[in-house]
């Protein structure tokens, strides 16, 4: 497997990371495109996983909810790459830019069933967040990075 973690900079990069994001996370429930964005993209660290033909196959954001604390969100790999190991290389690389930022702590909301991927990765589940779309429920992680 030949994938490439990188940070997408060019217009068509992001169109392509974005692309990835509404197809996983918004699609299936018969969201809009423009609907996979929020107010803090142009404050995140955005990362994306790219096979040997440069194809967006999976992505994660990273932003500071303050000094001390951040957060991923829009953590997804493409079906036909999970089980590959993408996903954990996306979080290292998140949590590594939270590190060198000097975050204690990384937050996020799992879906149902994402969660035993990121206790595998050392996240304490802490309790049930947010039912998204009426239909999808989230759970709060937290894990403790240390410098």
């Amino acid at each position: 497997m030949n994938i490439t973690i990188k940070r997408p900079k060019t217009e068509k990069e992001f169109e392509d990371y974005y692309d990835l994001r509404w197809r996983i996370l918004r699609e299936p429930w018969n969201q809009p495109r423009g609907s996979e964005k929020d107010e803090f993209e142009d404050n995140s660290f955005h990362i994306m996983a790219c096979d040997k033909n440069n194809n967006v196959v999976g992505i994660g954001r990273l932003h500071f909810n303050n000094k001390k604390e951040a957060q991923i969100r829009y953590m997804a790999v493409a079906p036909e790459y999970t089980n590959l190991g993408i996903g954990a290389l996306i979080l290292e690389t998140l949590e590594e830019q939270a590190q060198q930022q000097g975050c204690k702590n990384i937050v996020l909301d799992a879906r149902e069933k994402a969660v035993g991927f990121y206790i595998k990765n050392n996240y304490k589940l802490l309790n049930k967040s947010h039912l998204l779309f009426n239909s999808i429920q989230h759970f709060r992680l937290k894990k403790r990075i240390t410098i």
